[in-house]
């Protein structure tokens, strides 16, 4: 099969869904892959490592099967092809012009986000816990004062309490967020719509605040973290405007499911060129790929998660698994909540 890796040109991302060693792979096995120039620059694999994994250089959209790390840009909405299959990261339901274009298309569309669906997001949990990490990161620099914050050092200081950090959400960006905000001695709440995690997080997390309130005051809350996640599905809004209202001038947000269209009334995307804008005296940061900040540690970690599925595509194969991310074919919506959520017809595969 000729399997293409284009170069990704959405602002500041620059992973790959593959590295120079999964091509090799594919490669040994009996594959061409055509690889885009400039393809793994940004994570520090240079052209010259592809081609000596036995890559052609070339138009990747001239290939069977497409595998790249961001949905369609604008640039791109005209490049796939009726009977080739396009397998990325999607996220349809926030952009009804990309939905229109990949209808248009005639292409088989494979969501990252919805392989394993109800099984375990394979592919999309590993980049779910980078961003959870990287959430108290970039609060934390959110919260500084040049860049808009309060001015509050998360960990606090001697004799000095430390910040206060809300986590929406106890799942893996949930959790993965609760790590590093343990971690650096922040005082944490934890608020989640079901209490089954909680024993577990409270056994490895002394001193962390559980509750299972979604409209949870926030308003003494330094950094609030949107970590909830429905698998196919639009994010909830969980935070409202009158709710920022309450915190103080200068706190910040960042709303890490803004791909589905975030948990707050106020939450719109953002780019890692552009990452923050102040609304109702909040610090919102709400950049959709978030874990191309850590580009070379996601590309190693996605490239682990992808490889098996590309394997299973080459070989014509559709698991179980790989059938729940299948949210486009030949020009109609196939997922159910991609369906609903969009208000498009449902056409089961």
């Amino acid at each position: 099969m000729r399997i293409g890796l284009p170069r990704e040109i959405k602002d500041g991302e620059f992973r790959t869904a593959l590295t120079p060693a999964g091509v090799g792979e594919l490669v040994r096995a009996g594959h061409e892959v055509i690889v885009e120039p400039g393809l793994g620059l940004g994570v520090g694999f240079s052209d010259e490592e592809f081609i000596a994994a036995n890559a052609r250089r070339g138009n990747p959209w001239d290939a069977e099967l497409v595998v790249k790390v961001k949905e369609l840009q604008e640039p791109e909405y005209r490049r796939p092809q009726p009977g080739q299959t396009v397998f990325s990261f999607q996220h349809f339901g926030p952009e009804p012009a990309l939905l229109d274009a990949a209808l248009a298309s005639g292409a088989t569309f494979i969501a990252f986000e919805t392989v394993g669906q109800s099984s375990g997001l394979p592919i999309l949990s590993p980049m779910s816990a980078i961003a959870g990490r990287l959430a108290v990161q970039v609060g934390a620099w959110c919260l500084q004062k040049q860049n808009g914050g309060s001015g509050v050092l998360l960990s606090g200081a001697a004799g000095v309490s430390p910040g206060n950090v809300v986590i929406f959400g106890a799942g893996n960006v949930g959790s993965n967020a609760l790590t590093v905000a343990h971690g650096i001695g922040a005082s944490v709440t934890v608020i989640a719509k079901s209490e089954h995690r909680f024993p577990a997080l409270r056994k490895e997390f002394p001193g962390v605040r559980f509750k299972s309130n979604p409209s949870f005051d926030v308003s003494a809350a330094d950094l609030v973290i949107g970590g909830v996640l429905t698998p196919g599905q639009m994010s909830p809004k969980l935070i409202t405007r009158a709710m920022l209202r309450t915190m103080r001038p200068g706190s910040a947000l960042v709303d890490v499911g803004i791909d589905q269209g975030g948990i707050a009334e106020t939450s719109r995307p953002t780019s890692h060129s552009d990452p923050v804008y102040v609304e109702e005296g909040v610090v919102h940061y709400c950049v959709p790929n978030m874990p191309a900040a850590a580009s070379r540690t996601a590309s190693l970690a996605l490239e682990k998660a992808v490889l098996p599925f590309v394997f299973q595509l080459s070989r014509n194969v559709i698991s179980d698994v790989l059938k729940t991310g299948i949210q486009v074919k030949n020009g109609k919506v196939t997922h159910e909540f991609l369906a609903r959520d969009t208000g498009r017809a449902f056409h089961p595969l």
